[in-house]
């Protein structure tokens, strides 16, 4: 089974100590959700992982290889990241921001059928078919997130990183999202997910990891990492755990 690991990931920072000798490990076909409080280094994780920064100590690894050694066409077509912040800093339509996604794919004579494909299937996926003309700097926040989601999915990736994909977008296409990266890692793919919302970490993932400080707390299979005393020491809050009528497991945080 393909892996992606943290190996005794050290980052330092202007001096500061981000990550501290984090190890993990990640698989294909399931969603795992990074949590933990603000500046707890998940996000500086994830970038490690993608080779967007390098760390001081330790590496990032596929399958034995440290991603950061990559070649870069290599690296951009077996892992795709979806960045925090929804920026755009040119004003192309949405389609054509999508089909960006496939140039790693691309040889010399440019965009095949294949490609053509892939950039249909993310535009359908992320439900902005219907916007495909429209320019980059007239879609809403939450109309560029998903833009830029199916940007990265039209690359058909082996791995997704996502930075918040949820963060700008209204419930219905929170659920959407979720959906839809259930779907990548039901498909093969693996997705690692930062989330903020304990109730949606646990409505998707598969493996949680719980971070504070710059170290891992726990990792593993979501329901046994996400219990009220690790919730408790990675946050400082209670929790009331439950399962819907429905069966939909439900993470609240409480007052104390």
């Amino acid at each position: 089974m393909t892996l992606l690991t943290a190996e005794g990931i050290g980052l330092s920072i202007g001096g500061n100590r981000i990550l501290d000798a984090v190890d993990v490990a990640f698989r294909r076909g399931r969603v795992t959700a990074l949590l933990g409080p603000n500046g707890a280094g998940k996000s500086s994780l994830l970038a490690c992982l993608a080779a967007l920064r390098v760390p001081n100590e330790g590496a990032a690894r596929l399958d034995g290889a440290d991603v950061a050694g990559l070649d870069r066409r290599e690296r951009g077509r077996r892992i795709g990241f979806l960045p925090q912040a929804a920026d755009v800093h040119w004003d192309v339509d949405v389609a054509t921001l999508v089909a960006l996604g496939r140039l790693p794919h691309q040889g010399r004579w440019g965009a095949t059928a294949a490609d053509r494909a892939a950039v249909e299937r993310a535009l359908a996926a992320t439900d902005m078919d219907g916007l495909r003309t429209r320019g980059v700097e007239r879609l809403s926040g939450g109309e560029r997130g998903r833009a830029l989601l199916a940007r990265v999915l039209a690359g058909e990736p082996e791995w997704l990183l996502a930075d918040e994909p949820l963060a700008s977008l209204d419930p219905a296409h929170q659920l959407d999202v979720l959906a839809r990266l259930r779907g990548v890692a039901d498909a093969g793919s693996g997705v690692v997910l930062v989330l903020h919302d304990l109730h949606l970490a646990a409505r998707i993932a598969d493996d949680a990891v719980l971070m504070r400080g710059g170290r891992v707390i726990a990792a593993g299979p979501a329901d046994d990492v996400l219990t009220a005393p690790l919730i408790a020491q990675a946050y400082g809050v209670d929790v009331e755990i439950g399962v819907t009528p429905g069966g939909q497991r439900f993470i609240l945080p409480i007052a104390r």
